[in-house]
């Protein structure tokens, strides 16, 4: 759609409309795909947050609970690889199991083969909690985006996957 088709406009749109106005080297499509990508972000973060809400978690700790639950039975990982494969920082993950081992929905144990190491392992409850939180949010992402066809989202996801690929994004080896 055409940034001047009334119709189709959005408020990056409108944005830009001021920029090409303004200071016209700086309306650039780059511009636009960060503006677009920032907004859906938020779009997407807001209805994240509804639904961890009713469940008292936060997004981080939600993030190591299907991080766990990713990672398939017995659903425990390292510290160390919990943290690389969440979002988070290895000092925050820390803090974040303190959290959800006192919710009990994980426990540590020792690593039999390492005295130095232990294991972070979802608890029955927690196991259960993030395939709830999983079901619950995806319906919410499902819900908010029950406007776009599954053809525009397919050629999304995979335009995405394209620009993140040519930007370095490359999945890690797990061995």
């Amino acid at each position: 759609m055409a940034a001047g088709d009334s119709a189709g406009r959005d408020h990056v749109d409108e944005m830009m409309e001021g920029w090409r106005s303004e200071l016209p080297e700086a309306a650039t499509v780059q511009l636009e795909i960060i503006k677009r990508v920032g907004r859906l972000k938020s779009m997407v973060e807001e209805v994240t947050q509804t639904v961890l809400g009713e469940y008292g978690l936060t997004y981080a700790e939600f993030d190591v609970l299907a991080t766990l639950r990713r990672a398939g039975t017995p659903y425990r990982l390292k510290p160390s690889t919990l943290a690389a494969r969440s979002s988070l920082t290895t000092g925050g993950t820390s803090n974040i199991l303190q959290r959800l081992t006192a919710a009990g929905l994980v426990e540590r144990e020792p690593d039999p083969a390492d005295g130095r190491s232990s294991w972070v392992r979802l608890t029955p409850l927690g196991s259960r909690r993030s395939e709830e939180l999983a079901l619950a949010t995806t319906e919410a992402h499902e819900n908010l985006l029950a406007g776009v066809s599954e053809e525009s989202a397919r050629a999304l996801a995979d335009l995405l996957r394209e620009v993140l690929l040519t930007l370095g994004d490359r999945a890690s080896r797990r061995g």
